[in-house]
């Protein structure tokens, strides 16, 4: 028998969802509302710390888990406005984004045989993550439109196998904050069964209604949560791959060996110019709800008055999950090509966010991370679209 040319991990998962309808939005000239970074630019005072780091010749590795000024600097942060107490030497792990950040924490605690429990619609990359690390993941259904979770549900996923709950607040795709009492009985499981709570808090900063409350804040969590965040979508440089990884003093180490022969280190010019940000005084971070809550108002009375049917406001983030069976097409992969190719506008399908492909077949997730003008663009192609030839020519959803 031949041997197989590619392994049984790579196998079990296709390429990104997102970044294909990118590549899709590019080759049709379509406005992107589908792969979640800004279109317009990032600060310029932070730019220009970036220059000035490369002119200094800050163009050699930084400490492997990151630059010390950059881990001060997240300390500060992190005790400010998470209630998270870190110390820079034994806690901080600086990554090439929270994408690695996730990868290190779980291949960090992970062993054969373990599972991990997933919210699910789900960031896309957490079912390969769990694949790569060993796990066999479980899912628990988050249901519109308040995208909440059933508690027996939940505690009937955990077990003596489970090591990890993944838990993304902000949430990517749905837009869902968790509340204090939802994490708490999550926390109790936790406790219960004595395992880690992962989190993916990159969009902490995105809040609209609620607040965000970070796990490892809570009594008794600090010791069992890896808190993974990213300065990429608080400071609108995605490209720049910083993330960073909280964790226990028990588990840092292990976090940061996989880190070192993963990337070795995250860029040390880029590391510098972050840090100079950290402790910049109000408004930095304050700002980006203000902005981002516009840019969700241009948008979403636009999808409702096109066909889409929003499956609840956004609470935090910039993701809106739309349902499209009033546009009579037999998936969401389908509506998505076409959607990008006759009506120039990018969205990721929504059965990417699921483990069974059924469960998001008549969903869509469009990003509004966008200028205002983007946004605007996008409506006046979504008020303008071509009958659908699924609906029997009918425009709008079938309205």
């Amino acid at each position: 028998m031949a041997r197989s040319l590619t392994s049984k991990k790579a196998v079990q998962f296709t390429e990104s969802v997102i970044r294909e309808m990118t590549r899709l939005a590019l080759r049709h000239e379509a406005v992107n509302l589908s792969q979640g970074f800004p279109d317009f630019p990032a600060p310029a005072a932070l730019k220009r710390a970036a220059v000035e780091a490369i002119q200094d010749d800050v163009n050699q590795y930084a400490i492997t888990w990151g630059a010390p000024r950059l881990r001060e600097a997240i300390a500060r942060k992190a005790k400010r406005y998470n209630g998270i107490d870190a110390d820079p030497g034994k806690n901080i792990t600086v990554t090439c984004g929270a994408t690695e950040g996730m990868i290190c924490a779980l291949m960090g605690i992970i062993n054969p045989g373990d599972e991990v429990v997933i919210f699910e619609p789900y960031y896309e990359n957490y079912g390969p993550d769990a694949i790569l690390s060993g796990a066999t993941p479980r899912f628990v259904k988050l249901r519109p439109p308040g995208w909440t979770f059933d508690e027996k549900e939940l505690a009937k996923a955990f077990n003596r196998r489970t090591k990890a709950v993944i838990v993304t607040t902000p949430n990517n795709p749905t837009g869902k904050v968790f509340t204090r009492p939802e994490l708490e009985a999550i926390a109790r499981l936790c406790e219960k069964w004595n395992a880690f709570a992962v989190t993916d808090e990159v969009y902490e900063h995105i809040i609209y209604e609620g607040r965000h409350v970070s796990m490892a804040s809570l009594p008794g969590m600090s010791e069992r949560t890896l808190t993974v965040t990213s300065l990429s979508k608080t400071f609108s440089v995605t490209g720049w791959r910083l993330g960073y990884v909280i964790a226990p003093d028990q588990v840092t180490d292990a976090v940061r060996k996989v880190h070192d022969f993963m990337t070795v280190g995250a860029p040390h010019p880029l590391q510098v110019a972050a840090a100079s940000f950290m402790d910049a005084p109000g408004g930095l971070f304050e700002t980006l709800s203000k902005e981002y809550l516009e840019r969700r108002e241009t948008l979403y009375p636009v999808l409702e008055e096109t066909g889409f049917k929003p499956l609840g406001r956004p609470a935090g983030a910039y993701y809106v999950m739309c349902d499209i069976s009033g546009f009579g097409f037999k998936d969401d992969v389908a509506f998505s090509r076409w959607l990008v190719e006759k009506g120039k506008v990018a969205v990721v399908p929504g059965s990417s966010f699921f483990r069974n492909p059924r469960d998001g077949r008549r969903l869509v997730r469009f990003a509004f991370c966008k200028k205002l003008d983007t946004l605007r663009a996008a409506a006046d192609k979504l008020r303008n679209l071509p009958p659908s030839p699924a609906a029997g020519g009918l425009r709008r959803g079938g309205a």
